[in-house]
């Protein structure tokens, strides 16, 4: 049950945190979700995964990709259940979300499933040479999330017309403003003409979670890029870059999204 970690600090746009094949999976349950995407694959047997209020049959060759801090349980269901994993990080893996299409779970079928299992096989087999070699690594890991970009699954939003007209150019003006301190749910919620009731319900319909909390993630994902990228740069500094006006506050929201403090991160990175 081959399992490799990351051993390095992470200086590269994308990297593997953790990779692993061959594994007899035990129960997993995790209230406060997983830190990272992770990415999920059944080599044998069958498991079965709760997430977002709904279950999941993982059959052999299917996987599923969880998206971080999302409420999960597996176990198997078979007498046996052998997985491969991966996890991601990297300085700007808050970008994940746009590759991946936004989404918080998506489920990969067999023929998909047999392209990334090839690869992780692959990034296992040459793991002493990758280790050594950190941009190779990175661009290794780079293809495997363009599997999960190339899913059918993360095409589908863009034929919802409700996403379309409004959730996507909320999207696009959280990401231009998300440093401007006057940017809230309320006033994004203006710009499309609804109700921030009704963009929150759409939110969590597409997205899984609120405006306000999107808007909070996708801030806070900013600030672990600066705090990783800008090594001497000022933690009250990161936090007007980042849209908060009181250090207190950004020090407390960065705590409850990544479970440390913005100095334990950098600690930890």
């Amino acid at each position: 049950m081959p399992i490799h970690f990351r051993n390095s600090p992470v200086n590269e746009p994308f990297i593997l945190d953790s990779i692993g094949n061959h594994w007899s999976q035990d129960r997993v349950l995790r209230p406060k979700g997983y830190p990272l995407y992770h990415y999920l694959h059944t080599e044998k047997g069958q498991g079965v995964i709760d997430a977002q209020g709904k279950t999941y049959t993982l059959n052999e060759g299917e996987g599923i990709l969880i998206a971080p801090y999302l409420h999960h349980t597996y176990g198997k269901n078979t007498e046996t259940w052998l997985t491969s994993f991966v996890t991601f990080t990297g300085t700007i893996d808050s970008s994940i979300s746009k590759i991946v299409g936004d989404r918080q779970i998506i489920f990969v079928e067999k023929e998909q499933g047999a392209l990334i299992s090839a690869l992780i096989d692959s990034i296992m087999d040459d793991w002493n040479i990758l280790a050594a070699d950190n941009r190779a690594l990175s661009i290794r890991c780079y293809c495997l999330l363009m599997h999960f970009a190339d899913s059918i699954h993360t095409r589908s939003l863009s034929g919802e017309p409700l996403y379309v007209q409004y959730v996507e150019p909320v999207i696009k003006e959280i990401e231009t403003h998300f440093d401007s301190t006057e940017l809230t749910a309320s006033g994004l919620s203006e710009q499309v003409f609804i109700t921030p009731q009704y963009l929150s319900r759409l939110f969590r319909r597409f997205l899984g979670r609120s405006v306000y909390e999107y808007l909070t993630a996708y801030r806070i994902n900013r600030a672990r890029e600066l705090l990783v990228s800008n090594p001497r740069m000022e933690v009250q500094q990161i936090a007007g870059l980042t849209g908060f006006s009181d250090t207190s506050h950004f020090i407390a929201m960065f705590r409850k999204v990544t479970g440390v403090t913005p100095l334990e991160f950098r600690r930890l990175n």
